[in-house]
């Protein structure tokens, strides 16, 4: 099967299998964003064993997991082991056998089901990489696993026996725009732009919600049948998600909904007023892992350098669960169709498309020509102006100019009228004066469908559209 996009992660899989020396790849990212599937079919011709974990599983059912791996991949027959270490050395003796130069991978998918407490995976796993594989020129160990924090915290940045032992790490991001394009084109699937971002505003650029996509639907019956209809497919991935993910998901659930509630976000502060308190630490931990599995992300206020972060909630599709999912109650075949161009569906498409922009940053600055040019993204709310002002996405330049980005997603091109305009230079003046800036300030149109004629363009300095997104 045909890889889509990844250009540099395909590169990195190269320079691993290549380099002439033992590797150690820890490959993360968010639950069903297609690692596996990259693994799987860029290196099949160099895994030699695979094993993947099971969620929620004994260890001794790991184990003839293990057992059952080794007879297909080596022809062994023998009883599961006893422990990790006893697996390891089965596997370092199959290992031996092989003969040839070429890179010889050894894949464990779904590291943290595997390295449950007491275990004993990660010391025998630490065990065999160091005695055995990084003794090997032939080698390439990958580990992988969609708990991101678990991964960074227990492999990663281990201070026991696994320390510095990652020769790379890749993270797997979720498809741009540019890529879901190319992916359904390879599928035969006849989309627009304008659909294929509507599709976004609710997957994200996750390749296994895609695959739910068919020819010769609308994204309108699309998203009922996989989440609506009876039967729905994906009718309770939302539940599954988190809990697939950390251990006692409910303290994340909790934050994920109380970020939902405000488009701009929420400081730590501002979130331990509407959760109510937590035991000590598990507010900013359970943050950090959010973040760390790409469910939330964390910004700076402009006029803070070293605090005054905003958490925001940008999973895609946990924010299309908390809007139109989470309260609904029995079956609605026809719901998101009949949401088509009504009041709500409107303003979540606005609320959304604001999200889609700041997933394509590195688009923005290629279309503003300056992708060479050192930038800081962060936003700002007033703190003295009535009505009050907020800019939720600051592009500060190291070239003297700061683009002021506002977001709008309309059906049609956009039009500025006299009243917007002075909206537009209200905000440019207020920021200005309140951050005593000395930079330029460039506001800046990310539309979806570009400007209408007729509109007041004396105040804008740039625009992006949503083709430019597609870069």
């Amino acid at each position: 099967m045909n890889i889509i996009g990844r250009r540099a992660e395909k590169e990195l899989l190269d320079q691993c299998l290549e380099s002439g020396k033992p590797e150690f790849l820890a490959v993360y990212g968010r639950r069903r964003v297609g690692k596996t599937f990259l693994i799987r079919e860029h290196c099949k011709k160099h895994i030699v064993f695979s094993l993947s974990g099971a969620a929620k599983t004994p260890l001794k059912r790991q184990l003839q997991i293990f057992a059952d791996a080794l007879e297909e991949y080596g022809g062994i027959k023998a009883k599961p082991p006893k422990d990790w270490f006893e697996a390891f050395r089965s596997l370092r003796q199959y290992l031996k056998g092989l003969n040839g130069k070429r890179k010889k991978a050894v894949f464990i998918d779904e590291l943290p089901w595997l390295a449950t407490h007491k275990s004993g995976f990660l010391p025998a796993l630490d065990h065999f990489w160091n005695t055995f594989a990084s003794t090997r020129d032939d080698m390439l160990l990958i580990i992988c696993g969609s708990a991101t924090s678990w991964i960074i915290d227990n492999v990663i940045n281990d201070r026991g026996g696994l320390h510095n032992r990652v020769t790379k790490h890749m993270r797997l991001e979720p498809f741009t725009l540019g890529e879901c394009e190319s992916f359904y084109e390879h599928n035969g699937i006849e989309l627009s732009r304008n659909q294929i971002a509507e599709l976004y505003m609710i997957f994200g650029g996750i390749p296994y919600y895609m695959n739910y996509v068919e020819k010769g639907m609308s994204p309108e019956q699309t998203v009922d049948k996989m989440f609506f209809e009876r039967n729905a497919p994906l009718r309770y991935e939302f539940d599954n998600l988190y809990a697939a993910l950390f251990k006692n998901p409910n303290h994340h659930l909790r934050i994920v909904e109380s970020l939902g509630k405000v488009q701009s976000g929420m400081t730590q502060k501002e979130l331990w007023d509407d959760m109510g308190a937590l035991p000590g630490g598990t507010l900013v931990k359970t943050l950090n892992e959010l973040e760390q599995c790409d469910f939330v992300r964390r910004y700076r206020d402009f006029t803070k350098k070293n605090s005054g972060y905003y958490y925001q909630t940008t999973d895609f599709f946990t924010l299309f669960y908390l809007k139109h999912m989470k309260d609904r109650t029995g079956q609605d075949i026809n719901y998101w169709q009949s949401q088509s161009g009504s009041g709500g569906r409107n303003a979540w498409n606005g609320f959304a498309f604001e999200r889609v922009c700041m997933a394509h940053i590195k688009q923005i600055k290629q279309k503003l020509g300056i992708s060479g040019v050192a930038t800081e993204i962060s936003a700002w709310r007033s703190k003295h102006s009535a009505p009050g002002v907020q800019i939720d996405l600051i592009i500060n330049r190291n070239d003297g100019i700061i683009n002021l980005c506002e977001m709008k997603y309309t059906g049609k091109p956009f039009k500025i009228d006299s009243a917007y305009d002075m909206e537009l230079m209200r905000k440019r003046e207020t920021f200005r004066e309140e951050t005593a800036t000395k930079k330029a300030l460039h506001i800046t149109m990310a539309t979806s469908n570009g400007m209408a004629q007729g509109s007041y363009m004396g105040t804008v300095q740039a625009q992006v559209t949503l083709d430019d997104l597609f870069l």
